[in-house]
């Protein structure tokens, strides 16, 4: 049997994964399904972080623009990663696989407080840890979150799981001629602007070496792809291919 690429990885799921088809809210389809494909890592004997977004159900950046104060809005935004990580948490256990949840806010009735060699020792084993709340700072993204939770677990690679197959110059919807990029530097995604992650969580992996693959949740199967080193998505590194 082939043997994975990766042994402990960290995986950024979106808020807005979570919904589906829904305009809004938690898919219980789509959780169920993500939670059997990370069981199926869990099975490898893969250890595995995941940080989630909150922007199915609040985003603090586009409240911002109605007039909330920016502190206030973010703190919003990370108690919905909670509700995420919540959703996320009672589907994994209900396939069958150990968790923990971590909040970098403190909530102890619902969540273990952030302590990172306590999330060290739970991934040992076997345990899925889900972080919630973002960094528990405001102007921080759950990118950010997720770049930050890769090097304080050591993981071997960061995955961001979206809605599209990889990284494009321009938006494949409203570009039909953008062409999906296999491989990229750090610096080609902060020159360029590429819509990766932001500058802050690009610029963490880049100053500790940290691989992202970005690719698509939405198809079946392709966590699994990943984690086994097959060439799915966009792989980010730190050197340049030609």
């Amino acid at each position: 049997m082939t043997q994975p690429k990766y042994k402990r990885i960290l995986l950024k799921l979106s808020g807005e994964a979570l919904m589906g088809d829904a305009p809004y809210g938690i898919s219980s389809e789509v959780t169920s399904r993500i939670a059997e494909e990370i069981r199926e890592l869990d099975r490898l004997g893969i250890q595995i972080g995941i940080v989630i977004g909150g922007g199915n159900i609040f985003r603090g950046v586009a409240a911002t623009a109605y007039g909330m104060d920016r502190a206030s809005a973010d703190n919003m935004g990370m108690l919905a990663t909670v509700i995420n990580a919540m959703a996320l948490q009672d589907a994994l256990e209900r396939v069958g696989s150990q968790t923990r949840l971590q909040s970098a806010i403190t909530m102890r009735q619902v969540a273990e407080p952030f302590i990172r060699r306590r999330a060290i020792r739970h991934l040992e084993k076997g345990r899925v840890v889900i972080f919630a709340a973002g960094t528990g700072n405001p102007y921080f993204t759950t990118d950010t979150a997720a770049a930050l939770r890769a090097m304080e677990i050591q993981a071997d690679v960061l995955f961001k799981a979206t809605k599209v197959d990889g990284v494009y110059p321009a938006d494949p919807i409203t570009h039909p001629g953008a062409e999906k990029f296999d491989r990229l530097t750090y610096l080609d995604v902060l020159q360029k602007k590429l819509k990766v992650m932001d500058a802050t969580a690009i610029s963490l992996a880049m100053e500790n070496g940290m691989p992202i693959v970005v690719f698509n949740l939405m198809v079946s199967g392709n966590i699994r792809r990943a984690v086994m080193g097959e060439a799915v998505g966009t792989l980010v590194e730190g050197e340049a291919h030609g």
